[in-house]
Formats: C-alpha cells, sequence, structure tokens
C-alpha cells in the first residue's frame, strides 16, 4: 500500500465551521485517511491510500457547501 498526499485549494472557507465541514465530507471518501486545512490559504492538504478522483472531490465540497478554486 502507498499513501498519496494531494493539495486542494477550497474557495469560500472562512471559518471553523467550514473547515470541519470541508473535512467530515472528504474524511468519508474512500481510502482517505487524513484531512488537514489551512482556512488562511484555503489549501486541504488530502492523505489517502489511492488517488482520488477530482469528481468525488468536487462531490464531496459540493455537499459541504464549497467548491474547489478556479
Amino acid at each position: 500500500m502507498h499513501t498519496v498526499y494531494t493539495v486542494f485549494t477550497v474557495a469560500g472557507m472562512t471559518c471553523d465551521h467550514c473547515a470541519a465541514s470541508v473535512t467530515e465530507e472528504l474524511t468519508e471518501l474512500d481510502h482517505v485517511t487524513d484531512v488537514a486545512v489551512n482556512l488562511s490559504t484555503g489549501a486541504v492538504t488530502v492523505t489517502s491510500a489511492d488517488e482520488l478522483s477530482r469528481p468525488r472531490v468536487e462531490a464531496a465540497l459540493a455537499h459541504a457547501g464549497h467548491r474547489l478554486a478556479d
């Protein structure tokens, strides 16, 4: 098994509740083992046991009320 670290930039995260929602939704994706959010930059580092598909990440973020930054 290998570990994959993927960094996404998420738009619109402004508070701890935003970070918690994003973390909760991304953690529910298959193979995700950790999610680290940096509110000041919008960076979200996802640790997983396999590559994540962008559409699955986008769907999880949309469920949390957020989206990937352009």
